[in-house]
């Protein structure tokens, strides 16, 4: 521990590997009492909003699929389904269940990623996922047999797996042939009972314990899981509809970060969006298998340990090999990929669930389609804010330990979130300032 009379000094840790993107962590210390916690984002503003303007609407999916490569579909959809809102197109259910298929493999490949090699190896003290390899082989390759299936799922239905090219205004460019479903149905009933076992195996591993007063947010709907459509709730009983996000979460600028943090309205208090939220929301729409698992590791709901949140994507991705196998059977084709419609001035907005929370898109269009307003609302930059919140709870536990580690438990403890710093950042460097 430093005593008090030494200089104010910067402790840097290089850019991290197992988080997307490049930020930093500014920690202002006097003696024992935190002065100021800063997740700063240093990446320059990458303007997808602006990029969009004047564009043709049918160009919209394409860009904003660029804005992450882990989770395409999710600002795909999510766009999409704004500008439907715009021309008043609604689509069939055969449509809606390729479409919820489809998130499925997404929530399916991103979280078999980040359970596997970005977090997993946090709680076994390692650097890597090839450590983690080495230490547990069969449970990181059964890992990467699920991401894989997830992305086989993808190309299949979005024409490539990375900035997939299929998903339209009214459905599908393309729509799969009935065989080419079926194909991958041996596949999901492997996955399922390989993801069952991933929780059980995530479930043996001993969790940091640490319980703190989260305000979670997620899509809610009456019917199945939230993942493309529903009502936003929260769990201090707000529930209102997509049509009304801007108005209970504004953002706001700070001035240590080039990216925008989510507040609600009117409290400016933080709020966490994301698997964790979903799972507690949620959990009695989880697909049975999914359910089942829970009750077996005896997944507390309400969980209010951000280090459940492995817990939480692992069960989802029994939920997603679940619902995805139904989608998969009952799948029978059709003549049209698309469904018609007139193409109209107006504005429209829509909400799903990306792999790592909910995400907003609201977009205004002219009457010959061009954009002239978008807005888009990332998970992580829902997050920043209470990222900064827990750990400015956390550090008073670990400030008797040297610099070094006290930074390597603040990024480890950020993972916990997933964050995708790249769409809405980039992370992390730490600076200690002591004073």
């Amino acid at each position: 521990m430093n005593s008090p009379d030494v200089p104010s000094r910067a402790i840097r840790v290089p850019i991290l590997t197992r988080v997307e993107g490049e930020g930093s962590l500014l920690v202002k210390l006097r003696e024992r009492e935190i002065l100021d916690v800063q997740l700063a984002i240093f990446e320059p503003p990458r303007l997808f909003e602006s990029l969009l303007r004047g564009r043709p609407f049918s160009d919209v999916a394409d860009i904003t699929a660029r804005i992450c490569g882990i989770c395409p579909i999710a600002y795909q959809m999510t766009a999409v389904q704004a500008l439907e809102a715009v021309f008043a197109v609604s689509v069939d259910p055969e449509i809606r269940s390729l479409r919820r298929l489809m998130y499925c493999g997404e929530w399916i490949e991103s979280h078999a990623l980040h359970v596997h090699l970005l977090q997993a190896p946090d709680f076994f003290g390692l650097d890597s996922g090839i450590e983690l390899a080495e230490r547990f082989p069969d449970e990181v390759k059964r890992g990467l047999r699920l991401k894989k299936i997830g992305n086989k799922l993808l190309e299949t239905l979005g024409g490539r797996a990375i900035h997939p090219v299929n998903l339209a205004v009214g459905g599908f460019y393309r729509l799969p042939k009935v065989a080419e479903l079926q194909t991958l149905i041996s596949d999901f009933e492997w996955g399922l009972a390989a993801a069952i076992d991933t929780v059980r195996w995530i479930a043996t591993i001993p969790l940091p314990s640490i319980q703190l007063p989260y305000d979670y947010v997620a899509i809610q709907h009456p019917d199945e899981y939230g993942i493309i459509e529903g009502e936003v709730v929260c769990s201090d009983g707000l529930r209102i509809s997509h049509h009304d996000y801007e108005q209970h979460f504004g953002e706001i600028q700070v001035p240590h970060s080039t990216a925008l943090q989510s507040r609600r309205v009117p409290t400016g208090s933080s709020y966490f969006v994301g698997p964790l939220a979903r799972v507690n929301l949620n959990r009695e729409q989880l697909a049975e298998p999914a359910r089942r698992i829970a009750d077996e590791i005896q997944f507390p709901t309400p969980c209010h340990n951000a280090y459940y949140g492995i817990l939480a994507r692992s069960i989802e991705v029994v939920h997603a090999f679940a619902e995805g196998l139904g989608h998969l059977r009952s799948y029978q084709g059709r003549a049209d990929a698309r469904v018609p419609f007139s193409v109209k001035n107006g504005a429209g907005c829509a909400v799903t669930e990306a792999p790592r929370g909910l995400i907003y898109h609201r977009y205004e269009v002219d009457a010959q389609g061009r954009i002239e307003l978008a807005k888009i609302v990332p998970p992580t930059s829902q997050n920043q804010a209470q990222i900064e919140g827990d750990l400015r709870a956390l550090l008073p536990s670990l400030l008797d330990q040297p610099d070094a580690q006290i930074a390597l438990n603040c990024e480890r403890f950020v993972r916990n979130y997933d964050p995708c710093i790249s769409c809405s950042t980039h992370f992390l460097n730490l600076r200690i300032e002591r004073e």
